[in-house]
């Protein structure tokens, strides 16, 4: 078991990689919640079986399962080489957001922050109860893997924030300043925050993210670094689309910026659906008054820009949309050394979420 630190990851001389740095592994959970997933998750599942899989291609793949699920996810993964199924108890399935965000230091050593999390924002506006098992996941992997842990003293998610690895955070003032999570703290606390744990020294802040109802608005669907001094950014067209704004204002602040290295940034534009993506008619979840009910034709956080970047590859969102293969031209011409793999995600989307969002890399470390 890992122990954990009183100190800040900044102070240790440790830092959170950039994504497209290499990696050793990818984390994902394996989905079963009712009132969440509809039809008992059996859609979901499949969704998630065909994410893992195309990391897979690429690099291994840890899957965390439930007891009661561990025959189920096990199954699906007997003829997959790479794939790695382990029992752990959790609340959800959106390891982004409650796995560790893992952390490198120039000796070779690794260790992660340990976010506090409660399920987007608690009492005022949290997606599910309990998620208490969700926030002791992080320390669980931590402790699996016996590695050394920050917990931090407050509320953050994943994919609420991307990193340079060379002193640059992303993030939207919508997630980190809405009342559920940090209300105590100052826009410029909780940047220091993120630096200090982070191992950065700037934060680029940008206004809104696109789905308010959801997680307030999380960062890894508007924008993201894709190399150092360059980042990826949605870029909606449309005036009439409900992400127009959130697009507009993001793409404008990008293209103004500087990364903490002085550097200029590229802006690459990542297009959006060309149709907005809605629950169906005939969606149902279980009702048990522990989440947020799923209704069907309203409004769901489809974008391109919630994919993961992995070792040799980028795995990118598919809508059945007449943009889906815009997407993966555009995608695809800002890496050109990874091969580009589009996976239906519809599904993942219904449930809140994404593929970077369902998944956590961690990062490979250089041994001394």
């Amino acid at each position: 078991m890992g122990m954990i630190r009183n100190s800040l990851p900044g102070e240790d001389g440790f830092r959170m990689p950039g994504e497209f740095e290499p990696q050793d592994r990818i984390w994902m959970i394996w989905p079963e919640r009712p009132d969440n997933w509809r039809k008992h998750a059996l859609p979901a599942q499949k969704a998630y079986v065909d994410v893992a899989k195309a990391i897979a291609a690429f690099e291994p793949v840890c899957m965390l399962a439930s007891v009661d699920q561990m025959r189920k996810a096990e199954n699906a993964f007997d003829d997959v080489p790479g794939v790695e199924v382990l029992e752990m108890a959790s609340d959800d399935a959106w390891i982004r957001d409650t796995g560790p965000s893992f952390l490198v230091n120039d000796r070779g050593e690794l260790r992660a922050c340990d976010w506090r999390f409660n399920a987007y924002g608690g009492d005022v506006d949290g997606l599910y109860k309990p998620w208490d098992q969700d926030d002791a996941l992080a320390g669980k992997i931590c402790d699996m893997l016996g590695i050394d842990r920050y917990r931090s003293d407050f509320i953050l998610e994943g994919g609420s924030f991307h990193t340079d690895g060379e002193g640059t955070i992303l993030t939207t003032e919508m997630c980190l300043l809405s009342q559920g999570r940090n209300p105590g703290l100052t826009k410029e606390q909780i940047g220091q925050r993120l630096c200090d744990y982070l191992g950065a020294k700037k934060v680029i802040w940008l206004p809104d993210g696109i789905d308010p109802e959801e997680t307030n608005g999380h960062v890894d669907d508007v924008a993201c670094f894709i190399r150092p001094g360059e980042v990826a950014c949605i870029r909606e067209e449309n005036p009439a689309s409900p992400f127009f704004g959130a697009s507009e204002k993001a793409f404008q602040i990008l293209e103004q910026s500087q990364d903490a290295r002085g550097r200029r940034l590229k802006v690459h534009p990542v297009c959006c659906p060309r149709y907005p993506v809605r629950y169906p008619a005939d969606y149902a979840v279980e009702s048990t008054g522990l989440a947020i009910p799923r209704i069907p034709g309203e409004l769901c956080a489809a974008s391109y820009l919630n994919f993961l970047i992995v070792n040799g590859g980028v795995i990118v969102p598919q809508y059945d949309d007449p943009n889906d293969e815009i997407a993966l031209r555009q995608i695809a011409a800002m890496f050109p050394d990874r091969k580009t793999v589009g996976v239906r995600t519809r599904e993942i989307v219904y449930g809140g979420g994404n593929i970077h969002c369902i998944t956590q890399q961690q990062p490979r470390i250089n041994r001394m």
